[in-house]
């Protein structure tokens, strides 16, 4: 984790903090707990502040880690449930298939050692030969095609019916694989969901503790909104939506897996903005920055999502000018600040 300096009481480095060149999602270098993404931070923030900071952050990583494998999981358990109702179904299909066979072998086995039928072999030559009259010829004939088609349609039936037990034994034994798979996922992930619940239920009483080192005066600078949102219009309507529905929650505070309509996280209010556009966005910030298409940075519009770290846990929404609105973190409320130096890529989101 990179840590904050002790003080941060220079205005030329915070300066030179702001300025760092943004790159790409490809060039981030990965960190196992990145620095937390800052709002405009006063002059005169605290070490203790610093400290708090640095905590939500790797909170919110844990948190959107947390949130992720949860969609995973009911991802899997569809999975499972969608293999189950295959493997039942084939499973029926294999026993009426079976039930078939035995009986379209019956109606074979009739004809499988018949040479002849009523002491006459079954063929035309036999019939003529056997026959009195050209009309006893025909009637035999006759006879003779009704039994070679019968014949011929006992074979097609008992064929089919044992290709389709095969094929109904062979769907049966794919979606069992499919449904062991699935049933295994799910249960890794049932193990690292609650050990990802135990990791932040950690996290969370360190920020406890940290938040009691805070003096009125930080925990007032968590509430501030940022200042006015540039006057800068979207780009197209549900643009326009999205950000509005963001900018109106301006003040609301930050909750851990909220997706509004009071508290957020950082993806819960991009989730919850465009909703408000028709348009449904993923759960979770990781998952965010592959919706919709990519971004270059010097061509961000109002409305685009930005994102943070390598690899992804924050989130934000372009409003134009180098500024951005989000939920930064615990303690801390919707607001406006500038793009931040852990800058990771940008995409756009479309219906």
């Amino acid at each position: 984790m990179q840590s904050h300096p002790v003080k941060r009481v220079v205005a030329g480095a915070l300066a030179a903090a702001a300025v760092i060149t943004a790159v790409s999602f490809a060039q981030v270098p990965a960190t196992a707990a990145p620095a937390p993404a800052l709002q405009a931070p006063p002059t005169n923030s605290s070490d203790a502040l610093a400290k708090y900071r640095d905590l939500s952050a790797q909170a919110e990583k844990i948190s959107q880690d947390y949130l992720k494998a949860q969609d995973d999981l009911t991802a899997k358990q569809g999975v499972l449930d969608k293999a189950t109702q295959e493997v039942t179904a084939a499973q029926q299909a294999g026993v009426k298939a079976s039930a078939d066979v035995t009986r379209y072998r019956v109606d074979v086995d009739k004809f499988a050692g018949a040479s002849f039928t009523s002491g006459v072999q079954l063929n035309k030559l036999s019939a003529l030969l056997a026959g009195n009259s050209a009309q006893d010829f025909l009637d035999r004939s006759s006879a003779l095609d009704v039994l070679a088609t019968e014949k011929d349609q006992a074979l097609n039936n008992l064929t089919g019916a044992v290709q389709a037990a095969a094929d109904a034994q062979k769907k049966a034994t794919t979606a069992q694989g499919v449904a062991q798979s699935a049933k295994d996922a799910a249960a890794k992930l049932t193990t690292d969901i609650a050990a990802q619940k135990q990791s932040l239920d950690d996290q969370l009483a360190q920020i406890t503790a940290a938040n009691a080192a805070l003096s009125a005066a930080d925990r007032a600078s968590r509430k501030d909104t940022g200042g006015n949102a540039p006057n800068l219009p979207a780009p197209t309507a549900a643009a326009q939506t999205a950000l509005n529905a963001a900018l109106s929650k301006l003040g609301s505070d930050y909750v851990w897996g909220a997706t509004g309509p009071s508290t957020f996280d950082c993806s819960g209010l991009m989730l919850w903005a465009y909703a408000k556009a028709g348009i449904t966005l993923p759960r979770t910030s990781s998952e965010q920055s592959t919706f919709g298409a990519a971004v270059p940075k010097d061509q961000l519009q109002p409305g685009d999502l930005v994102f943070y770290y390598s690899p992804v846990s924050h989130v934000g929404m372009y409003l134009g000018n180098n500024k951005m609105v989000h939920a930064p973190d615990t303690g801390d409320v919707v607001k406006i600040s500038s793009l931040q130096p852990q800058y990771a890529g940008a995409r756009r989101p479309t219906a």
